[in-house]
């Protein structure tokens, strides 16, 4: 599996040689350079986890730890010369996991990742947790939460979304779907499966998740 990080870094030099070596150690990197406003490229790309710098253009990178923080659990890392007590502390209290120093080892980037990876994603997968795009999903609880709001779900909507999480990125046939619900693609009239979908769509909707499940005309559904 190849993990992807999420840059946000405006020091080109750092940037660029910091995204070339965590490449070359099989990262999937993207450094956004839309400072203005990160979420868009950051909800885009998905990462697995995302390097902040504090000192950045129009908001700091402490702004968009939080920002993040009310869409996602994805782990954050911040990178910065501004490596005091005071930074450090208010970096892990707005939600941040861990903190490197500028300058740094690139050896010793690269195994911090993997280390605050390892913690995230395997007690995330031992508890059941699946995360998308402003979803998450615990199947310990069957509960979701929408950018950061628990969303109530009768058993058939969370079925369907459950489904399309452990193929996201994957196109989810309506025969697929009907077999997770009712264990049948048989003797089942089809609009009971539409009219599962059109409710779940409408809670995340209100949730502020406008058109999340998209669908794909004689093919079946993605998110």
């Amino acid at each position: 599996m190849k993990y992807k990080i999420f840059f946000c870094e405006d020091d080109d030099v750092i940037a660029k040689t910091a995204a070339k070596r965590l490449s070359e150690w099989d990262f999937e990197v993207f450094r956004t350079e839309n400072y203005r406003d990160v979420i868009p490229d950051f909800l885009e790309f998905s990462p697995h986890i995302a390097l902040l710098d504090i000192s950045l253009p129009y908001h700091s990178g402490f702004y968009w730890c939080e920002e993040i923080r009310k869409i996602s659990r994805c782990p954050v890392m911040f990178i910065s010369s501004a490596a005091d007590n005071m930074n450090i502390i208010t970096a892990m209290e707005l939600g941040a996991d861990d903190f490197v120093a500028k300058p740094f080892d690139m050896s010793v980037l690269a195994a911090k990742i993997r280390a605050l990876l390892r913690r995230s994603y395997d007690f995330a997968s031992a508890v059941g947790i699946i995360e998308h795009n402003g979803v998450v999903l615990n199947t310990a609880d069957a509960a979701i939460t929408a950018l950061g709001v628990r969303v109530e779900l009768t058993k058939n909507e969370y079925r369907i979304l459950e489904t399309l999480l452990e193929n996201k990125g994957k196109i989810v046939t309506r025969e697929e779907l009907m077999n997770r619900l009712w264990e049948t693609d048989s003797f089942i009239d089809e609009n009971a499966l539409y009219v599962n979908i059109a409710r779940l769509r409408k809670k995340l909707d209100a949730a502020g998740l406008h058109g999340y499940i998209t669908t794909r005309v004689g093919q079946g559904y993605i998110v």
